[in-house]
């Protein structure tokens, strides 16, 4: 046993820094599987046990009960049914009960937790979100929400020490999906007071043979909706059709066409672990990015007047000014959908009404549910507005028909030469100069109340936009985004910023060079 004191310790292989380089904010991500990109396995069954135990260990401190319960659940990944074992492993030798619930989605991990005929303290969920097919990882809950970053740091400091109780665990098998989705359904009647309220509507979703087929078979068929068209609902951890992204390209393009050939009121488009959601409208355009923020705060602007929508920090000014038409108040924040679930927790332990946080990249988090990133919530919520605005002769787009779109948007990535270096403070350096060159320049005004990196309006004669230049998240990535209401402005704002950016060698331009 890993960690056992019984004079047959096994030899640990786990270093501090190894069990570090798998941390990605507040979520465990590695290679998990062998892959054709030469790419080495560091997510190992040694490192999931030590973590499952770990995560054990921290929660008997965090209850102040010797003997706590676990529940694992995984997405379509290959590598979900090997890491499952090690995760009961892990729990199970520190004398721990597990409930295995098999394929799920992120969300409903959480949510079973607060189903008390669970009985768990925690849970881990088994994903990479839309990362490709040799790549995994853990998301860990409590009943307050996912782990925070100093908590994960805690638990990899107590995986590599190594100290793990011992003692016979219990295994359990019990699935929740059906139960959760049960719950979508109910919610979705009580809300339209209708048994079947999306009847003689057709709504298709691609799931990219990730976990999200079952909202197809246990959601929208018992609501009535008629689903023929619907792709990619078998799970698949090779993604043979393309990677489960509502930001993919690719991915968007497949639902698109499908609301296009079969001639469907709504798409939907699910990531792997069902988190995260993209839509489209009856028209085959997509309702992704500032467009899916736009039409959920107009559903919570009309019930709750006056409320704050805390959004990432690449947000058009478009969006803003809905927001304010609206009658809402757009305080846009960091990247990261912790980021802004937090900066809305903080806004409402203030007394101010923060009803949504949420990403451009599909990650939403309503207040009314747990502040859960929850994509397939979110599609019920635009669903039952859909049904509502159908008996008015309206479709849900209408609700966004004022939304100011720029004539180009764009996102160019700049990398660091060397990731061993100590990019984030050379990131710091960069956005110092470039604070001073641009309150140095006529045509560019530092954007008020920003709250990451450098956001700067151009003037109409310098591209008519603005810019967004901040560090990524975890990644040696210096992430310049562009939005222009003129043809062509996205271009000029982007040669200015290279001009910029080419007096730091320690950048590759490439991107830029490709792009202007």
């Amino acid at each position: 046993m890993i960690g056992a004191n019984n004079g047959k310790k096994e030899e640990r292989t786990l270093t501090l820094q190894g069990l570090q380089k798998l941390k990605n904010g507040t979520d465990i991500r590695g290679t998990a599987s062998e892959n054709p990109f030469g790419e080495p396995v560091n997510l190992t069954d040694e490192a999931v046990t030590a973590l499952a135990q770990a995560f054990y260990v921290w929660l008997q401190r965090r209850t102040g009960r010797r003997t706590v319960c676990i529940a694992v659940g995984h997405d379509s990944r290959i590598s979900a049914e090997r890491l499952t074992e090690c995760v009961v492993k892990g729990v199970c030798t520190c004398g721990g009960k597990i409930v295995i619930t098999g394929l799920a989605s992120t969300p409903s991990m959480f949510m079973l937790l607060h189903k008390p005929r669970f009985g768990c303290d925690g849970s881990i969920m088994l994903t990479a979100s839309h990362l490709p097919f040799h790549k995994n990882g853990m998301k860990f809950f409590v009943r307050e929400g996912g782990l925070e970053s100093e908590d994960l740091s805690e638990i990899i400091s107590i995986a590599h020490k190594g100290k793990f109780p011992v003692g016979a665990g219990e295994i359990v098998h019990r699935s929740f999906m059906a139960e959760y989705s049960r719950d979508l359904v109910d919610f979705a009647r009580r809300a339209t007071g209708e048994e079947e309220p999306l009847k003689g509507k057709r709504i298709l979703v691609d799931a990219g043979n990730g976990a999200g087929g079952f909202y197809v078979r246990e959601v929208l068929r018992p609501l009535g909706a008629d689903t023929a068209g619907s792709l990619f609902l078998d799970p698949d951890g090779t993604f043979p059709n393309h990677i489960p992204n509502p930001e993919n390209q690719t991915a968007m393009d497949s639902i698109c066409r499908a609301v296009a050939k079969n001639h469907a009121d709504f798409g939907i488009i699910f990531d792997t672990d069902v988190d995260r959601a993209g839509a489209v409208d009856r028209d085959g355009r997509e309702i992704n990015r500032n467009r899916l923020i736009a039409l959920i705060a107009a559903i919570l602007l009309q019930e709750q007047p006056g409320a704050y929508i805390v959004t990432d920090s690449v947000t058009s000014d478009g969006l803003a000014q809905f927001i304010a038409a609206h009658g809402g108040i757009h305080h846009r924040f960091k990247r990261g959908y912790k980021n802004v679930i937090n900066e809305a927790k903080r806004l409402c332990a203030e007394g101010k009404n923060a009803p949504l946080a949420i990403e451009t990249s599909g990650h939403a988090a309503l207040k009314e549910n747990y502040f859960l990133d929850d994509g397939a919530y979110l599609v019920t919520r635009l669903l039952i507005a859909l049904a509502r605005l159908a008996k008015e002769g309206k479709t849900l787009s209408s609700l966004i028909e004022d939304l100011p779109m720029p004539a180009e948007e764009r996102e160019i990535r700049p990398t660091f030469l060397d990731p061993d270096s100590d990019f984030k403070a050379i990131g710091a350096e960069i956005m110092k100069d470039l604070v001073k060159y641009a309150r140095e320049s006529s045509h560019i005004r530092l954007a008020p109340d920003n709250h990451e990196g450098v956001r700067m309006n151009f003037d109409k004669a310098h591209g008519d936009g603005w810019v967004l230049v901040r560090m990524s998240l975890h990644e040696p990535v210096l992430p310049v985004n562009c939005e222009s209401d003129s043809e062509g402005g996205c271009r000029l704002l982007a040669r200015e910023i290279y001009s910029f950016l080419r007096r730091y060698p320690c950048l590759d331009l490439s991107p830029f060079e490709k792009y202007i």
